[in-house]
């Protein structure tokens, strides 16, 4: 009788952790950013709106460089060009470069890389397959230039 009272404690605890798991995993992925309304309307004759802006810190245009970051093949470190609070270019200052195979890798990469960048508008790529390296550090160094950049 002890064994079976056992087991059935035993078995739903882990449902109700379970269950709980579950729940908190919907919700992280079912929660929205708040918005905030405009709204305008009148009241005893007078007139009332409510406006509500959002500041934005517009990041000055030149260049940034970002970090030097190492990796077991080499550093990296780009460069951003920033216009119009856009980036407009990215250029890879310093690639992996241990072997010739770490240079081939780095020239196929960077320019994937950069287009991509450019069309993101952010660091919030993909990394290029075969060359993880020289991605996780080309994207650890834009960040940086973004960072210093006030994007």
């Amino acid at each position: 009788m002890r064994t079976r009272a056992a087991l059935t404690s035993i078995f739903a605890s882990v449902g109700v952790l379970i269950i709980g798991w579950q729940a908190g995993s919907a919700a992280m992925s079912t929660t929205q950013p708040s918005v905030t309304a405009t709204s305008s309307g009148t009241s005893g004759g007078t007139t009332s709106t409510t406006t509500t802006t959002t500041a934005t810190v517009a990041s000055a245009d030149g260049t940034y460089t970002g970090d030097d970051v190492n990796t077991r093949f080499g550093s990296v470190q780009v460069e951003i060009t920033i216009s119009s609070g856009q980036i407009t270019d990215v250029t890879a200052l310093q690639l992996t470069d241990a072997d010739g195979r770490s240079r081939q890798i780095s020239n196929r990469a960077a320019p994937i890389l950069q287009s991509e960048v450019i069309a993101a508008q952010s660091s919030n790529v993909n990394n290029v397959s075969g060359a993880t390296y020289t991605s996780d550090a080309y994207l650890q160094s834009l960040q940086s230039a973004i960072d210093k950049a006030g994007l």
